[in-house]
């Protein structure tokens, strides 16, 4: 993908109408932006208990709580809340009551569980 791509109303639920595809057990993702190496932008969305194992970040990790709450051990964050998880962190990820995440990698994460 190398021409600019630009997405209206996805902030404003316009993100319910995209086709959804297995990530993890209990959890989807929808990619905006995927190449072979580099930045990945897309939308997960948790069912209610599912959890991404911990991971280490190889750069930075930028994630919008667009709807429910996600939770790490630093934290429970709502809809509207932005985190950034920089180079070297690690973390696990979990959403109690289901959420849809906004996330951008700056480069693949590694699984270490």
């Amino acid at each position: 993908m190398s021409e600019q791509r630009a997405f209206e109303g996805l902030l404003q639920e316009g993100w319910k109408d995209l086709p959804f595809e297995p990530f993890r057990e209990g959890v989807e993702v929808h990619y905006l932006w995927q190449q072979e190496s580099g930045p990945v932008w897309a939308f997960l969305r948790y069912e209610a208990g599912a959890s991404v194992p911990r991971h280490l970040h190889k750069g930075l990790e930028t994630i919008i709580v667009v709807e429910g709450s996600q939770s790490d051990e630093n934290g429970r964050y709502e809809t509207g809340a932005v985190i950034c998880n920089p180079e070297g962190t690690s973390h696990d990820v979990w959403s109690e009551d289901g959420c849809v995440v906004l996330i951008q990698w700056a480069e693949p994460v590694e699984i270490l569980d």
